[in-house]
């Protein structure tokens, strides 16, 4: 019933069209008429303006039975560098690039499926609710896109986000919230030969600090991670500012509070044991969520796959995506496989199969 073809040269097509995190345009509006030509309602906000990038979120409304609950199917739209110029190959049934660049599998792929489910099902006089499928922009700079959507125009309270890792049929049933630690660590400068004594050493606050926070593996659901300290100082100067860069990151908002307020104030007792000061904050990124294996959403998800001939396979995650934004704004949102593998590296890769069982699973949510 899928059309292979049509379905392999639109993700080829598709990933022809650079569109690397704010550079979206040309893409934006590819993906626009095509689902124009469907009879989409198509409209884009104001994102772009907002964040510095080509264009807005892209949202496209099909409608259907008024009778029904809306759904919502989301990908992103912008892919991570290198992302210019690509050329896709096809090899068997794997379809990669020469190696000089990204295969835009992240997220071409989640678009070109959730395309081809609804051309399926108007090809047939499939029987569907109202569908909004939208595409958002800046997901890999850290779910800019997500966080500036229009929400107000989104009318369905659960749906998909195509945009994992592993076969179809996985279903990421938990993902982490996360908290970035950004700021400084400011001491007194000194002569660090001739008067050490009268110098406050940012690095050896910063250091204490550090070293009594509990970092990497908290626990299952939680990790933690201080990844840049930065000072550029002579040798005999005592050092009066390091900047730090960190993280934690939890399943559990309560687990992710609790260990960010660790971090604080391991900050906090060494700027007093050192008498330093820190300039900087914590800031929520987006919160994490679970959902039950037994939870409605996720059982209508797995009977799908199972009516797409597929196995369910529910997993966690250790990231977040677009879901964790829109479940923050009462979507219940469900991220799932698509088959892209070695993401974010020349070595990416997707088979045509992921692609045929992904449009199987898409049109198996939207028909009734």
């Amino acid at each position: 019933m899928i059309n292979q073809e049509r379905l392999i040269n639109t993700f080829l097509t598709y990933v022809k069209i650079d569109s690397e995190s704010l550079e979206e345009k040309d893409f934006a509006e590819k993906v626009a008429a095509d689902f124009k030509e469907l009879g989409a309602e198509v409209s884009f906000d104001n994102a772009g303006e907002i964040i510095g990038g080509s264009v807005g979120n892209l949202y496209c409304k099909i409608e259907g039975d008024k009778t029904l609950e809306p759904i919502l199917m989301s990908a992103h739209m912008d892919t991570v560098k290198p992302g210019k110029g690509i050329q896709p190959i096809i090899e068997g049934n794997i379809i990669k690039t020469d190696g000089s660049t990204i295969l835009g599998s992240d997220d071409k792929a989640g678009i070109t499926c959730i395309l081809e489910a609804i051309r399926l099902a108007k090809e047939n006089n499939i029987n569907h609710p109202t569908i909004e499928a939208v595409f958002t922009i800046a997901e890999e700079i850290g779910l800019k896109g997500s966080k500036n959507l229009d929400y107000k125009r989104i009318t369905a309270k659960k749906g998909v986000v195509l945009d994992s890792g592993g076969d179809a049929g996985k279903i990421i049933c938990a993902a982490p919230g996360q908290v970035k630690l950004t700021g400084e660590f400011i001491g007194k400068s000194a002569h660090a030969g001739v008067a050490p004594e009268k110098g406050i050493s940012a690095i050896q606050i910063a250091a204490h600090a550090i070293s009594n926070m509990k970092l990497l593996r908290i626990d299952e659901e939680t990790t933690a991670n201080i990844g840049t300290i930065s000072a550029n100082f002579a040798t005999n100067i005592v050092p009066e500012r390091v900047k730090v860069l960190g993280e934690a990151r939890s399943r559990d908002n309560a687990k992710l509070k609790a260990q960010g307020d660790h971090m604080m104030q391991c900050i906090q007792d060494a700027c007093k044991k050192f008498g330093g000061t820190f300039e900087g904050e914590l800031t929520h990124s987006y919160s994490g969520y679970k959902y039950d294996e037994n939870d409605e959403f996720i059982v209508e998800i797995k009977n799908a796959c199972v009516n797409a001939g597929l196995t369910p396979e529910l997993a966690v995650s250790g990231g977040g995506s677009d879901v964790n934004n829109m479940v923050e704004n009462g979507i219940k949102a469900v991220n799932l496989g698509c088959g892209m593998d070695k993401v974010h590296t020349t070595a990416e890769q997707i088979t045509i199969d992921n692609l045929i069982n992904t449009t199987k699973l898409i049109f198996e949510l939207i028909k009734k």
